[in-house]
């Protein structure tokens, strides 16, 4: 990976925000082929080239979109790639196929306004997948089996109109569906696909009992679990009777993540989860020697294998810090042989980048909270300026990797705050549980809590304070600005939340499954009129008194565009002027690598100008 002596040069900002030069490497099943994605019309494609020729320049670019990137694909076979994209940032997925030549490119599901999703890629399967697809009701998903060759389809299992996921044993066989009313969820379990489905449990959404996949006779599952304790543990769960059979591993700080297992061997592998850093625990001790023999030749580095051959010899390796997007390898698992495929960003050294470090602090209730403090290169932790970064979600957590927004705020002399306040995932469903009804108010005083910290450390100055999110984490960039405006010098919302009555009215159609229970964590709006009125930004503000910028994509599902026309309407109707960037091509977040350019210029000038 690319070093060079400590510095802190100004890095220019497009190097944070280029497309790689070469990502996502995968391999396919008999490991002849290896493929990767790079830019073509500024647009990331999908390149293929022969395992025995890597770097001899015979690489062949398979595909040719030019409106969006190309970020999820695999080979379905040892001759086909298939992959999705979307439309102007909409989230209709759609799913394509092309020949490993890059002939006969086609959309497998060219049905317009229609969302598909991966149920199961069926890899003991060379020609089929099966699909989640809302084409007939837009609020639901059915369930396809897809022949990738020939673009054949054949329902697999209908869905009543509550099904909000589907489970599939080891045949490939949709064996479990989990119907919600909005609030309890009721696991359906059949033997087989010959017969119907039968109700085996009902929990409430607070509880957590998600599938992992079936154990290998298909009789039982593995499952992420909370059920009688506050941090989910990874479980075996026999599904017919509804009772847990074993703990297989749980953490006594935080949440488990996953586990992974190996299909040529059919033997548990790792357990994976995150304390400030990411952790695994080893199930089996061929891949304990697997994760050793890479240590020793890559030290320093997180390593996750990304892909490999059927016959798990073969394996696509990836490494990254919080300072490197790191590098992709390919390795031969017998021969502990390991050989470089490409740097990701090597225009970036990763010496002159700065490190994320953990955090604690008490939130005024008396809460731990966790969150990440990066500091610039060089500059002493001293009456700084700050920006603070809330995560969106709100029900996910930031983690500790490389991240290209601090990283560039980081290089301008920012100290950035990343803060996992109440509600975050990962630690606990008492933790989560403690941010119902809490948008606004006790979630808005924990990132408040972080600011106030950051200064009695004596590490920001008080006058120069940013915020700046997406999604949720717009929402507590106007929140801020309205509910604690001394605390911040400016602050820039990217499609986040100004009206709770509007947001909740202009969700997607397949979120409308779980409106109930989003009304139970964020508020019903006949029920809660009063709560969510004094929550909504856009009523208050009079209140801000600090400049804003506001960034949106116009075909965002997710956050609808009148979400920022409304904040930003109002405020220039008090004669405020509001910087406003739309992009008709895009949706929840710029992806495009022109209109990512134009993003964050816009975003250093308007620092620059307001925190300096």
């Amino acid at each position: 990976m690319p070093t060079s002596p400590d510095s802190s040069s100004r890095i220019p900002l497009r190097d944070f925000f280029r497309n790689p030069e070469k990502a996502v490497y995968r391999i396919s099943p008999d490991g002849h082929f290896v493929s990767h994605t790079e830019s073509y019309e500024r647009r990331m494609n999908v390149f293929v080239e022969p395992r025995d020729a890597i770097g001899q320049g015979k690489a062949i670019r398979v595909t040719s979109e030019t409106t969006r990137d190309i970020t999820s694909y695999g080979w379905k076979n040892n001759t086909t790639l298939i992959y999705t994209r979307d439309f102007d940032g909409d989230e209709n997925f759609h799913l394509f196929a092309v020949d490993k030549e890059g002939t006969n490119a086609r959309d497998l599901t060219p049905f317009p306004g229609v969302r598909v999703e991966i149920v199961d890629q069926l890899e003991d399967i060379d020609n089929e997948v099966l699909i989640g697809m809302n084409r007939r009701d837009p609020e639901c998903f059915d369930v396809y089996r897809l022949n990738v060759m020939t673009g054949a389809m054949e329902l697999v299992a209908e869905n009543p109109g509550n099904v909000t996921q589907w489970e599939t044993d080891h045949t490939g066989a949709v064996r479990i569906a989990i119907r919600t009313d909005g609030v309890n969820s009721t696991y359906l379990y059949r033997a087989s696909e010959a017969e119907s489905f039968r109700e085996v449990l009902t929990t409430n959404f607070k509880e957590l009992l998600a599938p992992l996949f079936f154990t290998f006779d298909n009789s039982a599952i593995y499952a992420l679990s909370n059920l009688g304790r506050d941090r989910s543990a990874v479980v075996k769960y026999d599904i017919t009777n509804a009772r847990e059979l074993e703990t297989i591993y749980e953490h006594p700080e935080v949440d488990l993540d996953s586990m992974e297992f190996s299909r040529k061997r059919k033997v548990l592998t790792t357990i994976r989860y995150s304390t400030w850093k990411p952790q695994r625990e080893f199930l089996d001790d061929t891949t304990k020697t697997l994760y050793a023999q890479l240590t020793a030749k890559l030290p320093n580095y997180e390593i996750t294998i990304v892909d490999h051959t059927k016959d798990e010899q073969t394996f696509i390796v990836r490494t990254y810090s919080d300072r490197s997007l790191g590098t992709f390898y390919i390795y031969d698992f017998a021969a502990d042989r390991l050989d470089k495929l490409a740097d990701v960003s090597p225009w970036l050294h990763e010496n002159e980048l700065a490190s994320m470090k953990p955090i604690t602090y008490e939130s005024r209730d008396g809460l731990t909270i966790h969150g990440y403090l990066t500091l610039p290169v060089g500059k002493e932790a001293k009456n700084l300026p700050v920006v603070v970064n809330p995560h969106g979600g709100p029900w996910v957590r930031d983690r500790w990797t490389y991240n290209p927004e601090v990283q560039f705020l980081a290089n301008r002399g920012y100290a950035v705050l990343q803060v996992n306040y109440r509600g975050s995932t990962g630690y606990g469903r008492k933790f989560w549980e403690s941010s119902f009804k809490q948008w606004g108010r006790k979630m808005q005083d924990d990132v408040s809590d972080g600011v106030l910290w950051l200064i009695k450390e004596g590490i920001a100055d008080p006058k120069r304070v940013a915020i700046y999110g997406g999604s949720y984490g717009g929402y507590c960039t106007l929140a801020g600005l309205t509910f604690t405006p001394e605390l911040y010098a400016c602050g820039i919302d990217y499609v986040g939340v100004s009206n709770l009555f509007t947001f909740m009215k202009t969700i997607p159609p397949y979120w409308k499954p779980m409106l109930e229970s989003m009304y139970e964590m964020v508020g019903n709006p006949e029920k809660d009129k009063e709560l969510l009125a004094a929550a909504s930004p856009v009523f208050h503000v009079d209140k801000i008194r600090a400049p804003l910028m506001v960034v949106q994509g116009a075909k965002d599902p997710r956050v609808n565009i009148e979400e920022s026309n409304q904040i930003v309407e109002a405020l220039r109707k008090r004669g405020i002027d509001v910087p406003y960037l739309v992009k008709e091509n895009e949706g929840h977040g710029f992806h495009n690598e022109e209109n990512r350019f134009e993003v964050y210029e816009a975003m250093e000038s308007f620092l620059e100008k307001h925190v300096g």
